[in-house]
């Protein structure tokens, strides 16, 4: 009897068991299966960007990441591209019909994909969600086309002037202001140059705007010599560029700046490997990004005891560039609220301080900006009064492209080559006026 109930004791047990781990079994598989459908229900956003620095993309990483935990139904794919390769990619899969949901967006550029129906409006989002009073007007103009919003601001960008120190008091000058609002003239600056490169030989006086490099640098260094001396690019509606860049102020912001390379010779085609930082050239014209630059190509040139900045050289006016990467929304999403969520985040008080303080670039918003102790202090302070002060955007046109190319050939033509500033100035209006006629024919 003792056996019979040993073997039905343990047998009693094995069937708890057996039951036990069946329900254990359906329960994982449930739990799985819940799992797999949550997953399946999360929206999926695909973020495309331009490849950035170390920094920027781990600012991003971070904002993705920080966004995700609070939005556990929303996950963002982001994928980083090659500054080089990014435009065309971003192109190529707008005219196939297959965009990302989120954009990162050059602002000059906004007009070009806006124009074709590329982009999503963001104007009501920004309007009731966007705290735009927070935004210089400046910039937010830049990233309006038709007098709507179409992308948000991360972060702003500008431009100064950096000089040695040293070559500076053994020539026996002051140094220039370090006042946002008290800039140098041009002429000032190219009067210091020249008593430079009488004392130092083999010295450079000035680099203007960083020489002539490829790319859209050409144009964000070079327009603003032209704004500076009360010239413009196109008419204020956008529709021609006679008259404007080839309005007697604008030609002579170019014959000021043909004549620094071929009359007084304060600035060289010719630069030896990173002269700045090695005492082969007294001033040079760097971008907000770049503050450290010249430290780390060499380290023993500091900033603060080698070398300083001073706000941009001014004319009639002073004007800086403005505009960098905002984010936008392609038309053809199918989750623009989400979207948006995403963009608000990234864009608001919280998202653009960690930017920020990540990244060591400048806000766009004035808030964070002054939450900022660092951007209110020598020297960050002078490329944040000057952008939110003195800023302007360039063109906002659906021919934007042929714009900076114009540009570019322009300046190289009078620069490198010497030529005739009116008649290139002539020929640089006709390629612009060409392409706004093309865009605009039926």
């Amino acid at each position: 009897m003792k056996k019979g109930r040993g073997r039905i004791v343990i047998c009693f047990i094995i069937l708890c068991l057996g039951l036990a781990i069946a329900v254990y079994i359906l329960f994982l598989g449930k739990q799985e299966r819940t799992e797999s459908k949550k997953e399946s229900q999360k929206v999926q956003l695909v973020f495309s960007r331009n490849y950035g620095n170390t920094k920027e993309n781990r600012a991003y990483e971070e904002l993705i990441s920080d966004f995700e935990a609070a939005h556990p139904d929303i996950s963002i794919d982001m994928r980083s591209i090659q500054y080089s390769d990014y435009e065309l990619r971003l192109r190529t899969q707008l005219a196939a019909g297959s965009p990302p949901d989120i954009m990162a967006i050059d602002s000059p550029n906004l007009a070009l994909y806006a124009n074709t129906g590329s982009l999503l409006s963001l104007d009501s989002y920004m309007k009731k969600e966007g705290h735009i009073e927070d935004i210089p007007k400046t910039i937010l103009d830049g990233l309006s086309y038709k007098g709507k919003i179409y992308l948000a601001p991360v972060a702003e960008s500008g431009l100064a002037l950096f000089y040695n120190k040293h070559l500076f008091e053994e020539a026996n000058l002051p140094f220039p202001s370090e006042d946002p609002e008290k800039p140098l003239t041009w002429e000032e600056t190219v009067g210091l140059a020249k008593k430079i490169e009488e004392k130092h030989k083999g010295v450079i006086g000035i680099d203007p705007a960083q020489g002539f490099g490829d790319g859209e640098a050409a144009a964000y260094f070079k327009i603003p010599f032209i704004w500076q001396f009360g010239g413009a690019i196109l008419s204020p509606d956008g529709k021609t560029a006679s008259g404007y860049l080839d309005s007697k102020e604008s030609l002579k912001a170019l014959q000021f700046y043909q004549d620094m390379y071929w009359k007084s010779k304060t600035a060289s085609a010719d630069m030896p490997q990173t002269p700045f930082e090695t005492g082969k050239l007294a001033m040079t014209v760097l971008g907000s990004w770049a503050m450290d630059e010249p430290a780390k190509n060499n380290p023993e040139f500091k900033l603060g005891k080698d070398y300083g900045v001073a706000p941009l050289p001014r004319d009639k006016f002073q004007a800086v560039p403005n505009g960098g990467w905002s984010l936008g929304i392609s038309a053809n999403t199918k989750h623009p609220k989400e979207a948006w969520e995403f963009i608000k985040y990234a864009t608001s008080f919280e998202g653009s301080k960690r930017y920020a303080m990540i990244t060591g670039d400048l806000p766009a918003r004035s808030s964070v900006a002054k939450a900022i102790p660092e951007l209110n202090k020598y020297p960050k302070n002078i490329f944040l009064m000057q952008a939110h002060r003195h800023s302007r955007n360039r063109p906002v046109t659906p021919v934007y492209p042929v714009v900076s190319s114009a540009i570019k050939t322009l300046f190289e033509e009078i620069g490198l080559e010497g030529k005739n500033v009116r008649a290139s100035a002539k020929e640089a209006v006709q390629k612009i006026n060409t392409g706004l006629k093309e865009i605009n024919s039926p």
